[in-house]
């Protein structure tokens, strides 16, 4: 039979069954003795239904074990551990239902022995609307440190104040944001409020990649988080955690395309701080942020991509008008080798000269395959037999000092490029890595298969599969600056004379010309990592086109010249002349119509692309096959892809590009009036 208490006045015994409050009296062993009618309707059972019950039938299991030894502790030294008044617990009612109480507990002493009596309150509403208060100051603080990075001219000034933030708002003692370092793995804190050695050395520990990459896999909105509550209650608790003397510890990541890039950190002394509110305000945080560095990125990647696509109009219209200077020069050193005939010194002076001319066109090239206006012949490629072909060139050209590793993986799609300028790319690639290990060390070439969901769209790369072939070096590697300048053109680090600083930029523009996306990571002293992603295709597709060839280089057609240039039109004309041509000229298209409607014995129209104003070559030639269906076309151009200039599709015209040899317009004239197929 339980204990029962002698109640000596009759007022004291209907202030217990009257108080508006729960009210347990339970003796020393835990158990119930006396229950009044509020208590027994605040937890759901019957009339005497609580006397005799443990009292931790009124708490959650997973408190129970837990409640016993705090219990106990109090029982045995009572005053020395009073466990005082409004503690908050969770009580637990008969159906399984749990909600928060406040509990007020006094010992008594009585003649039947020592019992203690627990006042009991539902606190729910007052819990909901301290809930309600706390999380309003939470968004309210979220907001803040949103405006904060928004107003902040460098994002790294407005990281710095955010763990004092996150510190002084959820009462902790360590907050941070550590990122992971895209090349090497290594943790980095980029900034913290009161991080201590101890647990700066566990963060690679507590942040191991397969944990966090575990979070992204999750259905729902996860947290990483290690609490001890007791050594007992949670092994997965890091024992050197609760060394470093904390007890709590929780990390929301900085997801970036469902990767993982870091995380914002929180860690307490105290055992059980982090409730639901307080991990939802720091995963709130850690969205804001994340979004933030995501949008930072893509600025810098939009801001990046539009200079040099400055840059590369800039050099694409240096590169035309030098390529007009260029057949000028030309033009008139080959007239004059004619009219010299077998003098030997002038001859040699002239071929010094014309390959002066030579050279200047092959860097006229590079400017054209930066801007993305160099002519491509994309086909499908296998990257096993590429790299089995390229392999031993690498091992030549790197020398003894660079051990050149080889990494393809099995059943890849060919890749749909052109692949000369595919192994002039990957050689640039390998020539700069070589540079910049000038004692040795290792080249790394791996090729994997890479598809890019809709969700991945950037403004740089579409959707799609791809074939992302990645040189890696284990070099000097480059700081932040030189890393943002690298792809730009005659930008170099190299001494003078060793570099024209032209190699990088023309990789830039070949893969992005070819549809394809380039990502360069270097850090000083750790190597330089570039990634071309390249279009791919299931199999090999190649078609082959027979090319025109004509065994004359001479004739007595009619040829129009149109050139808005003087100096090149009249160096085409000589050409032609020298040829055995009759030639007309213009200077616009409009005039030239008017020559074509003046002169039907007209043979060829040779036109200039970009004729400055009014209409340009594609134009023209069109307006000239309406007014003369039967008429033969050749469009000349200083780019060598000149619809990239002008934004209109690829025309199905022959295009001879400057400067040219003069056997090289005289074949193509001839072939030009031999095979003509109309428009």
């Amino acid at each position: 039979m339980p204990a029962r208490v002698s109640l000596h006045a009759s007022t004291y015994e209907v202030l217990f069954q009257t108080a508006p409050d729960a009210m347990i009296v339970c003796d020393a062993a835990g158990r119930i003795v006396v229950a009044n009618p509020q208590a027994e309707q605040l937890f759901g059972h019957g009339p005497g239904r609580l006397n005799g019950q443990p009292i931790e039938t009124l708490i959650p299991e997973r408190a129970r074990a837990r409640h016993q030894q705090h219990r106990a502790r109090y029982v045995a030294q009572p005053r020395v551990r009073p466990m005082g008044t409004g503690q908050e617990l969770i009580g637990q009612r008969v159906d399984g239902s749990q909600f928060p109480v406040e509990i007020a507990l006094s010992p008594i002493h009585t003649e039947d022995g020592h019992f203690f009596v627990a006042s009991i309150r539902d606190i729910s509403e007052t819990q909901r609307a301290r809930q309600a208060l706390t999380r309003a100051r939470y968004d309210a603080v979220v907001a803040e440190i949103g405006r904060l990075m928004l107003e902040s001219a460098k994002q790294d000034t407005a990281f710095e104040d955010i763990p004092q933030v996150i510190a002084r708002e959820l009462g902790v003692d360590v907050a941070a944001i550590v990122y992971t370092q895209p090349q090497s793995g290594a943790l980095r804190v980029r900034a913290a409020a009161g991080l201590r050695q101890e647990l700066d050395e566990l963060l690679p520990e507590l942040l191991a990649p397969e944990k966090l990459a575990a979070l992204s896999r999750s259905a729902e909105p996860s947290i990483l988080r290690h609490v001890n509550f007791d050594a007992a209650d949670d092994a997965r608790f890091p024992a050197e955690l609760a060394e470093a003397g904390y007890g709590d510890f929780v990390a929301a990541p900085l997801f970036d395309r469902s990767q993982p890039m870091g995380a914002v950190i929180a860690a307490a002394r105290e055992p059980g701080v982090f409730d639901a509110d307080k991990r939802h305000f720091l995963q709130s945080v850690a969205i804001l942020i994340a979004a933030t560095m995501q949008r930072n990125r893509t600025e810098d990647q939009l801001a990046h991509a539009q200079r040099l696509d400055a840059i590369g109009q800039l050099t694409g219209g240096v590169a035309h008008d030098f390529n007009n200077m260029l057949t000028v020069i030309s033009g008139n050193l080959q007239l004059l080798e004619l009219d010299l005939g077998e003098r030997p010194v002038s001859q040699e002076i002239l071929a010094s000269a014309l390959r002066a001319v030579g050279r200047g066109a092959g860097l006229t090239r590079k400017l054209l395959a930066f801007a993305g206006r160099q002519r491509l012949n994309p086909q499908a490629i296998d990257p096993h037999k590429l790299l089995g072909e390229l392999g031993p060139i690498l091992d030549r050209t790197l020398g003894e000092t660079i051990t050149v590793e080889v990494d393809c993986a099995d059943d890849l799609p060919s890749v749909f490029v052109d692949p000369g300028e595919l192994d002039t790319a990957i050689l640039n690639l390998a020539l700069n890595a070589r540079d910049a290990m000038p004692r040795g060390g290792t080249l790394q070439l791996s090729v994997r298969e890479r598809a890019v969901a809709a969700s991945e769209r950037t403004p740089e790369i579409a959707p799609g599969s791809y074939v992302a072939i990645t040189v890696s070096d284990t070099g000097v590697g480059m700081t932040p600056e030189v890393l943002a300048r690298a792809f730009e053109p005659f930008f170099t680090t190299k001494e003078m004379g060793r570099g024209s600083g032209l190699g990088l930029s023309m990789v830039y523009g070949f893969v992005k010309q070819s549809g394809g996306h380039l990502a360069a990571d270097s850090r000083l002293g750790y190597g330089t990592r570039i990634e071309l992603l390249l279009p791919a295709v299931g199999s090999i597709q190649q078609a082959d086109v027979p090319a025109r060839t004509t065994s004359r280089s001479s004739g007595t057609e009619t040829v129009l010249v149109v050139e808005d240039e003087p100096e090149v039109r009249a160096v085409a004309l000589a050409f032609l002349r020298s040829l055995g041509y009759a030639t007309l000229e213009a200077a616009e298209g409009e005039r030239a119509l008017e020559v074509l409607r003046e002169h039907p014995e007209i043979s060829l129209l040779f036109s200039d692309v970009i004729l400055g104003s009014g209409m340009n070559g594609n134009e023209l030639a069109r307006a000239a096959q309406r007014l003369r269906p039967n008429l033969a076309t050749l469009l000349t151009s200083g780019y060598e892809y000149p619809e990239a200039q002008l934004g209109a599709p690829a025309t199905k015209l022959p295009l001879l590009r400057k400067p040219y040899q003069r056997e090289e317009l005289a074949l193509a004239v001839r072939s030009a009036i031999a095979g003509n197929d109309g428009l």
